[in-house]
């Protein structure tokens, strides 16, 4: 991360590794804990395992995983892969990765290179999760520095398989955005990606490009890294971008494909935040055609389109319609343990989203023990809990329940009271 990067941030506090269940769980079924003082009872036939005996256990798993990285099987090599991306989304493993950090890298590397496929998509997401355990800093910067020449490359062959394309995309902006010290360097990796996305720009005359479905979702995926590149880029380049691209952004919200309406609608919305961040009184030429393309896709009732897909459209453009019109943002409040944080603009939730995408179901334990990600968020260093705090805490599954029920009631009778006053239309 450019700004103010110098600071070598270590993925969490170095301590203990925390174990996990043993024998009867695999690594795909790793649960995230809770907080840094929880342990976990590891059974060890029927008797009771010690926490390091436990550590021990789950380093031997996590070596045998880096190991099978080079196997002759392509299958093996996909698990160890898929492994390794369970532990690191799910468990602070800095200490462990730091010691093997180029031998992970030059498995990733060589499953790039020689991989088909899925193996390639695997490879991508662990280099990213790479860079989230260890952090900015020289460690991460050593790792985009190898990989992003075969991410680039891959990125511009338009032979290579188009669903690992699609996961480079993305691995490639976040690993940006981590490691990446030289805001030129992000630039250059920006206009790798507009070299995708602006072939879904419809043309002069009002038609789209045919397109697949995967290579929108490539140029999607290019979209939303080259936003989240944004978050970080300076004043003077921000104000050439949004001379160069503004004005034409507009155009992929007449493609056929929901996700790339959706990707392109939540990039204006940032763009103009950011424009008034720099200077509050940012006025656009076309606002007032924006306006009416925004406002018809928050309302679209097109037949020919999935409802589905116009739900989720008409919800998130009535967020990006009001953030265009009135610079608002409809915030949204992240609780993880004892903690509690707010997604209270574009740029917050675009980089939210982004670790989100890698990190799943550890995200919140992320966020309470990753010092890194702590400190992209603004949260300070990590707070201890202790477990017992951590179990009085908690709402049991009864309790939370009949919270449910009463909710559910009370909503059924205010949807009813307003069904009751609807006007009658008559019989025929």
């Amino acid at each position: 991360m450019p700004r103010g990067k110098k600071k070598n941030n270590r993925g969490a506090q170095h301590g203990n590794v925390q174990p996990f269940s043993d024998e009867d769980a695999s690594i795909e079924t790793l649960s995230h804990c809770s907080s840094f003082s929880d342990a976990t009872s590891v059974a060890d036939e029927g008797g009771e395992a010690s926490e390091d005996a436990a550590q021990e256990d789950f380093q031997y798993k996590l070596k045998g995983f880096i190991d099978s990285t080079v196997d002759k099987s392509a299958k093996t090599r996909q698990g160890a892969l898929d492994g390794l991306k369970t532990a690191m989304a799910t468990r602070i493993l800095y200490e462990f990765i730091s010691e093997r950090r180029m031998t992970i890298t030059d498995s990733i590397e060589r499953c790039l290179k020689k991989g088909k496929g899925d193996e390639q998509r695997a490879a991508a997401s662990l280099a990213c999760l790479l860079c989230i355990q260890l952090g900015s800093g020289i460690e991460s910067e050593e790792v985009l520095k190898t990989l992003k020449p075969v991410f680039k490359n891959i990125l511009a062959d338009g032979s290579a398989n188009i669903q690992a394309r699609q996961a480079v995309a993305t691995s490639l902006g976040l690993c940006t955005l981590v490691a990446e010290d030289d805001i030129l360097d992000v630039h250059s990796t920006m206009e790798c990606f507009e070299n995708l996305f602006t072939r879904s720009y419809a043309r002069v005359d009002g038609t789209c490009p045919s397109t697949s479905l995967q290579t929108s979702q490539l140029h999607t995926n290019a979209l939303l890294s080259w936003a989240l590149l944004l978050t970080i880029c300076t004043a003077s380049q921000l104000k050439d971008i949004l001379r160069k691209h503004l004005p034409k952004l507009p155009r992929l919200l007449e493609s056929e494909d929901v996700n790339m309406r959706i990707a392109a609608g939540e990039t204006i919305a940032l763009l103009f935040e950011l424009a008034r961040d720099m200077d509050s009184d940012f006025d656009f030429d076309d606002w007032d055609e924006l306006c009416d393309k925004l406002n018809a896709l928050a309302t679209d009732c097109n037949k020919h389109r999935a409802k589905t897909d116009k739900k989720k459209q008409r919800s998130v453009f009535r967020d990006v319609l009001k953030a265009v019109e009135e610079g608002d943002f409809q915030s949204e409040t992240i609780r993880f343990g004892t903690e509690r944080m707010t997604i209270d603009s574009w740029v917050r939730k675009r980089t939210y989203d982004a670790f989100r995408e890698f990190v799943g179901s550890g995200m919140n334990y992320h966020l309470q023990a990753n010092e890194f990600i702590r400190d992209v968020f603004e949260l300070g260093p990590p707070m201890l809990v202790d477990s017992a705090t951590m179990k009085a805490m908690k709402i049991s599954r009864f309790e939370r329940h009949l919270h449910n029920s009463a909710a559910f009631k009370a909503r059924t009778k205010a949807r009813s009271k307003f069904r009751d006053k609807r006007v009658d239309v008559g019989e025929f």
